[in-house]
């Protein structure tokens, strides 16, 4: 966890420098499209019933299939979104980095109501974790694909609504595939025992 951390805290300071974060997300975030602007809300909002549907269909399909495999999928995916949930929340708090919109309410639109926290996006974490439990699971680019699009797309939404720097939306794929692939080899390890 602390090694996590301190990828992150380096993460933040050295990859992206404040100003150039700042210039990609007005680059993203500036100007008005009403049509594009509500898109991107419904992407945003639609993370909460992907991040259900997934791990519920992963295992229903194991069950009308009798296949034990793709049911403990199911379980694995809600056991990663919950691990990616609670990493995401503790590193908000710990680091408590300001949303974009209070930081410079002069240059950034707010199109969605967002929480006090910016570090890391918690949308974009859930939606890489689940596209990644998801392809773990199934093992098929018909499904990897849409998945890692969609989620590539919820990140892209949380600096249009201007609720997140770029630097919180790579920090929330990092999270977010790392608790998957976490999960995926715990679970290789206790099965060895």
């Amino acid at each position: 966890m602390r090694l996590l951390l301190a990828l992150f805290l380096i993460l933040n300071q050295f990859s992206f420098s404040q100003n150039a974060d700042l210039r990609i997300l007005k680059s993203i975030n500036q100007h008005d499209h009403p049509l594009w602007d509500e898109s991107m809300k419904v992407t945003s909002d639609g993370i909460y019933p992907f991040m259900v549907i997934s791990p519920a269909a992963l295992w229903l399909t194991g069950y009308l299939n009798k296949d034990e495999t793709m049911k403990r999928n199911g379980v694995k995916t809600v056991i990663a979104i919950g691990v990616n949930i609670a990493i995401t929340e503790g590193l908000k708090e710990s680091i408590r980095r300001p949303r974009p919109f209070t930081t410079y309410p002069d240059e950034i639109i707010l199109r969605r109501k967002a929480g006090r926290f910016s570090f890391p996006s918690g949308h974009t974490s859930c939606a890489f974790a689940t596209a990644t439990a998801l392809t773990l699971s199934t093992k098929k680019w018909y499904v990897a694909v849409p998945a890692f699009a969609y989620a590539g797309l919820v990140g892209y939404s949380r600096m249009r609504l201007g609720a997140h720097y770029g630097s919180d939306v790579l920090a929330g794929i990092i999270v977010g595939v790392g608790t998957s692939l976490l999960t995926w080899q715990c679970d290789k390890w206790i099965n060895k025992k």
